[in-house]
This record gives structure tokens, sequence and C-alpha cells, in this order.
């Protein structure tokens, strides 16, 4: 059905609209399969019942799809409808009095008060033959014999009047003369399943090898795939894989002269062999990297590139384009700095120069690039540098022409442009989570990531390390610091990622240590400035328990979403206690971790029963998924132990079945 977009002598007032980000100037975003759920006030002057329904369509098709709205009390109405195809889609909503309503209502007001109704029932009729111009088939034949009984008033006019049979005929067909269509529509970003959810797996390609001291290959990190899907990894995520310029070439630990054999930094990128198109010969060939792809897919593994808009000094680009870059007064070109860092083997390209169309085109280009090649994720560095309006542009495109390409944002900067960066369309986002280790500090962020409006644009990406981040707490905390972190990230975010394999190897050396740490967060002997040679069958691996987290996350339909997060009491500081259900609880993880990587800790739990659909004072089994142990609780309040040597943490699964005999309250 065609709508008027607008009728300013309406005497509905549509309102308060949710959700609706920055009065509509960006969507909101979802993945195929979830609902929208939309509420709004809705009223009008007098006392006149109304109906409204929230109209939806995919962007492109002109015909609306409608849902009723149901009423909430105090003027408040809600409707949902799921979205079930990539790309955008509109809504917006609809309001109207409702004459038949407000007249039915009036009709059982005045039969309780036991007043003569034939001139009311008359008034009806006329209302429902007035319907009958809309209404065709079945609905026609049953309004037209509606209205021959209420315009014979008595008993049978009075039960044909309060018959559900002619309220929902009506309703199918209502008098919506002075509607009012709220002023906007609405856009809502739909995309596959792996925006929402996904567990990263971070590699350097150049550090697969085999043997020590060989630079690695594609085909190294081929035979790399079975080890990373063993950890039930959906995504492989390599840093840069271009030529490395030798101009500035940084060394070891980021020294600013490298020796003859330092492979430099990956984010140097570009050099004789070419720029962002072009693959490090030491690698291999694009037909080597078709070949990676091909094979992680048969893995069910998907390769996520790094793509990061900056040049080294041996960069096509440079000679080329020598407009695209900032010149200093001194006739040098701007290397890049973060006061007091200086990375001299790198060159920042200039969004506003006077040629920044071409500039953006050739972006653009290579985007386009390496989706041909088969990429579908790309991982982009430092997109806070870069002009917003550029990203919105840039991924705008891309969406139109590949609604499945997703963009995770690697923007640690201020809070305002981390989500300004999520709302012009990134699909994901790195967060904070590294550095909030309290249980206020997780609590009080975690929060406002699922249950402020946030959610409805940023879809948070936890990482407990990168290539560039090596936290106090890891520093510090030694191996149960790097589990408790890992059932952290993997349990609150829906996304998350490691960098590996120093996180499974406990990584924790700091290039400046303090104390206490950190003075510093780099890696020493950073894999960022040389090729490393992992150990991955040392017995200390965290391997197995990143394997079995990642399984109780696909097994666990409770985990794939963000919004089912909820914080729960418990007598300890040093303890987070928190859930996650589906919309229907069938699926209700509850997770309790020792924030303490050193000490045991105990407390008794404080739990929000209703959030777990269980009664005040029900049993039920709390089953840990990590060691297998199934628990009879009771209520709100369990005792719980946990030491960080043996199970820094618990994730229970709610089940309403009885206990088996000999269950007790966790110890430990």
């Amino acid at each position: 059905m065609e709508h008027r977009t607008r009728d300013t002598g309406s005497r509905v007032v549509i309102e308060g609209v949710t959700p609706e980000v920055d009065g509509g100037r960006f969507p909101i975003k979802r993945a195929v399969g979830e609902a929208v759920i939309v509420e709004a006030d809705i009223f009008a002057d007098g006392h006149d019942e109304l109906a409204a329904v929230l109209l939806y369509r995919r962007e492109g098709t002109a015909r609306w799809t409608e849902v009723p709205l149901t009423p909430l009390g105090g003027d408040r109405w809600r409707g949902e409808f799921t979205v079930t195809e990539l790309g955008c889609y509109r809504y917006t909503l609809l309001g109207w009095v409702d004459r038949f309503a407000t007249w039915r209502r009036d009709l059982v007001r005045r039969l309780e008060a036991g007043q003569d109704v034939a001139v009311h029932l008359a008034i009806g009729a006329a209302l429902v033959r007035a319907a009958l111009r809309r209404a065709v088939g079945a609905d026609a034949a049953r309004l037209a014999d509606a209205a021959d009984a209420l315009a014979a008033g008595g008993e049978a006019g009075r039960r044909t009047a309060l018959s559900p049979e002619l309220r929902d005929a009506m309703a199918r067909h209502p008098d919506r003369a002075g509607a009012a269509m709220y002023e906007k529509e609405l856009a809502v970003i739909v995309d596959r399943e792996r925006a929402r959810r996904s567990a990263w797996y971070e590699m350097f390609p150049r550090s697969c090898a085999r043997e020590p001291g060989r630079h690695g290959t594609f085909a190294d990190c081929e035979a790399r795939l079975p080890y990373v899907a063993s950890m039930g990894f959906d995504v492989l995520y390599l840093p840069p894989i271009h030529p490395i310029g030798r101009t500035h070439r940084k060394g070891r630990n980021n020294a600013e002269v490298a020796g003859p054999d330092d492979p430099g930094s990956p984010w140097a990128i570009g050099g004789p062999e070419g720029g962002h198109t072009a693959v490090h010969p030491q690698l291999g060939t694009l037909a080597d990297f078709r070949r990676l792809l091909a094979a992680a897919r048969r893995y069910g593994l998907e390769v996520a590139l790094d793509l990061a808009f900056q040049c080294s000094p041996d960069h096509p680009y440079v000679t080329e384009h020598p407009e695209w870059f900032r010149w200093r007064p001194d006739g040098t070109i701007q290397y890049a700095e973060n006061p007091p860092k200086k990375y001299q083997d790198i060159y920042p390209l200039d969004f506003e120069t006077p040629a920044w169309r071409e500039l953006w085109d050739e972006a653009l280009g290579v985007v386009r690039f390496w989706i041909d090649e088969g990429v579908r994720i790309f991982r982009v560095d430092n997109p806070h540098t870069k002009p917003f309006r550029f990203w919105e542009w840039l991924i705008g495109r891309v969406r139109e022409e590949h609604p499945d390409v997703l963009f995770l944002a690697e923007a640690f900067t201020r809070p305002k442009v981390m989500y300004r960066l999520a709302k012009l369309g990134f699909n994901q986002s790195y967060t904070y989570f590294a550095w909030r280790n309290t249980k206020q500090e997780l609590t009080e962020y975690f929060t406002e990531l699922a249950h402020s409006p946030v959610r409805e644009f940023f879809r948070p990406h936890l990482w407990p390390n990168t290539p560039d981040i090596l936290t106090a707490y890891l520093q510090d905390g030694g191996r149960a610091a790097f589990a408790v972190r890992l059932v952290l990230a993997a349990t609150l975010g829906a996304g998350y990622g490691i960098y590996g394999p120093a996180f499974e190897l406990c990584e924790h050396r700091s290039a400046a240590p303090g104390s206490p740490p950190p003075a510093s967060e780099e890696y020493l002997n950073s894999e960022k400035y040389e090729i490393k040679h992992w150990d991955l069958d040392r017995p200390d691996s965290l391997r197995g328990l990143i394997a079995q987290v990642n399984g109780i996350r696909r097994e666990n339909p409770a985990l794939w979403h963000d919004w089912g997060l909820r914080f729960h009491g418990i007598d300890n500081e040093q303890l987070l206690c928190y859930s996650k259900h589906t919309p229907d609880r069938s699926n209700v993880i509850l997770v309790v971790v020792n924030l303490d990587p050193h000490h045991p800790q105990s407390g008794w739990t404080a739990l929000s029963v209703d959030e777990l659909g269980i009664a005040p004072e029900g049993s039920y089994v709390a089953h840990d998924l990590l060691s297998g142990a199934r628990y009879a609780w009771t209520g709100a309040r369990n005792y719980v132990h946990l030491d960080p040597r043996s199970a820094p943490a618990h994730i229970l699964r709610v089940e309403r079945a009885p206990a088996r005999p000999g269950g007790a309250s966790p110890q430990g």
C-alpha cells in the first residue's frame, strides 16, 4: 500500500521513535535474521482510540509491508519486523484515529451503564457501511451482514457489535482519513551474520615457516590452517601482505637503523615490486594467495586483510603522485608521528590534498582489487586518522556493490570518534576492553555497550592483545591472566579476537618493563619488526582452552549476541558475575570469573533470577561447560570458589532439569 509521507493536518502526533540514530542521520545495524523492534510515542488530542502500523520495505522497492503496533500504555507503542536480506531497509510509522474502535469502546460503556444504544448502533452501521467500500471478498460479505444487523438493532445487533469477527474485519479495512505518517524514513543496514558474531585469529604469514630463521610463505600459512581451525576460529586475519619499503626501514624492537636481514614492518607498505595491490615476493604470488583463500574456506575460515592507507618512502605513489602527500618546508615528505614516537618508515597519505578525488578513487580501487581476489573482510588500520566523510563515501560505495563485505575499525581513540566511525558504516569496532580490568570498569563499560543507544550502531569486537598492545594485566598476571582475559573476551562479546601465537603461548615480556608495569605496552622482540618462530606444541599453551571456549561459543546461542548481557551481584570485588540469554531463555549462560590472576577468590552470588528464567527459590542445575561438572543451585544465593591456577572461571549453562545425586555448589 502506498502512503503519503506526511499529513500536517492530522490530529495524531508521532514522536520519541526508537531506534533512531542522530535524528535519522545514520542507519541502525542488524544482521540477517535479526528483529528490528520499533517503539514510539503516538497520541492525539481528546479521548479517541488510535491505531498505528510499522511500515518497512527493502530499499529499491516501492511497496511497504505493514505490521500492527501494540500499545504498551502511556501512549507508547511497539512493533517489530525481521530483516531477511543483505542491504538496506527503510522503516517508518503511520497512526490514525480509529473511529470504529472508539465507537465500540463507547458502546461497551453505554451497555454497562444500562443505556439505550439504538442510535449508537445506527452510527456503528454507518461506519461499517463506509468500510464496505474498502473491503473485498469474504470480508465484504461479512461487513455487509454486520451493517444490516447493527441497523436492525436489538440483541442481535448488540452481539454483532461486540463480536471479535467484526472487530477484526474492521481492523483489516480501517478508515485512515487524517492519518499521520512519521516525518522520516529511517534506515537499517543489514549485514551477514559474521558482522555480529565471529572469532578472529591474527597471524603474521612471514612467521609461519617450519624452520627457524626462514621467511614464511603463503604455502606455510596454508600449512598452519589446521592449527588455527582446531582452535575453533572463524576468521584468520593477516597483517599487510604487501611489499615492504627499505628506506628508513625499522630494525628489531623499532630500532631506527635496520640490519641487512631485518624484514621491516609490514605496515611500511610499498617498494619497487609494487604497492597496495601487490604482495610481498617472499610470501609468494597472487595465485598463491588465492590458493590460501580457497584452502581457508575448506577449513571453515575466512581470511581478513589489513587495510592500511599509508606508504613507505619507496611506494610507487611517492614518485607517481607526490601531490598525495604532505610536504614540509625543507622539501621532504612528512612522515608519521605520534609524539614522541616517530615512524620515519611510513608516509601518511594527505586526504586533504587538492587532488583528494583522485586519491579517494585510488583507495576505492584498492578495496575493489582485493574484493575481486576473493577478500570479503577488511581490518582497517587507524581509520580515525582519515576524514569521516571519506569512510562514509568508500564504505557506502562498497556496500552498494558488495553488501557482504565487512569492515572492522581499529580505532583506539576517543569514544565519540569511535562511535562516529561506526555510524558512518564500519560493521565492527575495536573497543577499550584491553584496558578494562576491574569489576567496576568492566560492568560500566559493557553495560554501556549492551544497553545504551550505542548498541544500535556500534558492534564491539574484543581483543585482549594485539601486536601493539601488551597490557599491564598480561605482563604481570602470568598464564592465568591470559586465561581470564580469554574467557572475558569470548563471553562478554559476540565478536572477539586474539593476536597469536603470542596469546596462546602467553607472551608477556615488555620492551620496557616497569615497576609496576607497564612502562611500555610494546612487546620485547616484537613480531612487527622481526620474523618469529613459535613453538606451537609447548605444554603450557592455551590452545586447548581456546578450542574449548570457542566450542562453547558455537554451541550456545546465548553467546551469539551482545544484547542479552546482564551483570549479577557477587560479594567479592575480585569476582565478576554475568549472564547471557536468548530472547526466549531457552539457552542461558552464567559466567563467573576470578579477576585476580594470583590468588583464589570466593563469594556468594546475588543473582537476578528473573533474568535467568528461574523461580526466586527454584532449584536448577549449573552445568560448568569448562569442567563438565554439574552443580545443584537454588535461587539467587550460591557459593563460588575459583582458583586461578586450576579454574579461573566458570562458564555455566543453566539447566532446569533436576540435579544429579551428589551435586554441590562449585568449590573450584
